[in-house]
This record gives structure tokens, C-alpha cells and sequence, in this order.
């Protein structure tokens, strides 16, 4: 059935998704933070809303980019490398705010597997796995998940991303050439934008609401090894890594994913 969506960033991530949730008949409203975008969402076929969130208030069209949508999408991150003083939870605060006045009855919050605490003991972890990590970026992407998780005025699903790769983003180039890389044996968790797509459809078509989620691609190589493998394979310079000190890191498990939404990855590692 085809759904009336609003997403929440369109950057790189939330435009290709916008994208193709259009190409599947979808009805989709966009926000972005410059005007300078809206001709390129309106090519994808996008309807595009300015919307600027701030710890006080939103700027913008934040009702009308809402307005008749029952699916939401939030896709912004916390943003704490360029303002390393913000306070992400209370900016999703008024944005919840606006939610409860508006048509949504369902949201899907795309957060981070960064909430999972890197260990010596390299575990493995599934959704049952405390979120307790202790990085700024963290406390904040938890904060907000709780705060849309225990909102009663709609229902909620956590989709928490590995590392985010694609075509033309990929971690191995900033890592080339860098010296002193800490944990060289840590598992490596990422995924594809395609991936991200797919998933995210897949949660749309399956109705899987008031639930989490961890996506990462099944395979997890050595840091090391598949950095080092990357940048011969790119001919770019290999990360010079730090084996002075035991490797930190965890498995994300996206077994729950693959087996409720009958979910194949696209792309491995």
C-alpha cells in the first residue's frame, strides 16, 4: 500500500531514500536546511519544506512538511563535531512536540550501532544489548531514542546503522595513509547506502513498528585486514595501525532484521 511519508534530512542518505521510496509510489515530503537544495529534491520528486531545528524552536514549515504524512523518517545526526556543545535530545524534544500535533502515527528514528560500548572482549551484539556507551554522540543518540520510544502518541522503530559506506563514500579513504589507527583486530561494522534503502523499505512493507533494529553487513574482517585490503584495492596509501596497546570493538549482530524482514544484504564485505 502506498504511504504518505515525511523524512526529516535529506542529505546523503535521506535523498537517494526519498528517491526510491517515490519510485515505489510513495508520497514523500522532504525538509532540508537551505534553500539552495529545493530544486534538486523537487528533480527527485520530492516536495521540499525548510526546516531548522534548534534546542528553543523550529524555523521553518515544520507543520506543513508533517502536515497529512502518516510515516515519519528522522535522519539527522547530532551534529556534535561542528557544535561540540549542543544538546541533540532537546532539539528532538520539539520536534516531538510538533509530531504530537501533527497526522504521524509512525516513526522511524535512524540512529547508530555507536550506542553499543566498544570492549576489550570483542562481543557480540543484538538488540537485547545494553545501549551504554559512554562518547558524547552516544549519551545523545540515546537520549533521543528514548525520548521517541516511550512518546505515546505514536508508535516508534530504532533502525541503528553501522559505519554508513556507498559508491562514493567509503572509510578506508580517510583512514589511508593516517598513522598510529587504534584497534587494529576490532571487528568492522559497516553498511551500504543500498542497504540502508532496502532496510528501511522493508521495515515500510513489513509493518514492523514499536521495535529495534541493528544493521550491519553480516561479514566482520579485522580492521586491519579489510582497511589495508581497501587501500591496496584502491591503490591509495594502507592506515598505518597501533598494536601497542589490545584491540576494543564489538559484532553487530543484524540477525533480527535479516530473519523478521526477510532481508538480504546487497552488499558484503
Amino acid at each position: 500500500m502506498n504511504k504518505r511519508i515525511s523524512i526529516i534530512g535529506c542529505g546523503w542518505l535521506g535523498l537517494p531514500l526519498a528517491a526510491e521510496l517515490i519510485k515505489n509510489g510513495h508520497l514523500v515530503k522532504g525538509s532540508t536546511t537551505s534553500t539552495d537544495k529545493f530544486e534538486l529534491l523537487k528533480a527527485a520528486g520530492i516536495a521540499p519544506f525548510l526546516v531548522t531545528i534548534s534546542e528553543d524552536n523550529i524555523d521553518g514549515h515544520i507543520e506543513d512538511c508533517l502536515k497529512d504524512s502518516e510515516v515519519l523518517i528522522i535522519n539527522i545526526p547530532p551534529g556534535l563535531r561542528k557544535d561540540p556543545n549542543a544538546d541533540f535530545s532537546k532539539k528532538m524534544t520539539v520536534l516531538c512536540e510538533h509530531i504530537e500535533d501533527s497526522d504521524i502515527e509512525k516513526v522511524l528514528y535512524v540512529s547508530s550501532t555507536s550506542v553499543y560500548e566498544d570492549t576489550l572482549d570483542l562481543p557480540l551484539i543484538t538488540e537485547e544489548s545494553p545501549t551504554d556507551a559512554p562518547s558524547a554522540t552516544a549519551k545523545q543518540l540515546i537520549a533521543a531514542e528514548h525520548i521517541f520510544k516511550t512518546n505515546p502518541h505514536f508508535q516508534t522503530t530504532i533502525l541503528r546503522f553501522g559505519g554508513l559506506m556507498g559508491d562514493d563514500r567509503h572509510p578506508a579513504k580517510f583512514l589511508s595513509g593516517k598513522t598510529n589507527v587504534k584497534d587494529p583486530e576490532a571487528p568492522v561494522n559497516l553498511i551500504h547506502q543500498q542497504d540502508c534503502i532496502g532496510i528501511i523499505k522493508a521495515i515500510l512493507e513489513h509493518e514492523q513498528w514499536q521495535t529495534e533494529f541493528n544493521a550491519a553487513a553480516p561479514q566482520h574482517p579485522t580492521k586491519e585486514g579489510y582497511y589495508n585490503a581497501i587501500c591496496d584495492a584502491k591503490n591509495i596509501p594502507r592506515p598505518h595501525f597501533d598494536h601497542s596497546i589490545p584491540s576494543k570493538g564489538k559484532h553487530i549482530d543484524s540477525k533480527k532484521l535479516q530473519q523478521t524482514l526477510t532481508y538480504q544484504f546487497v552488499h558484503t564485505l
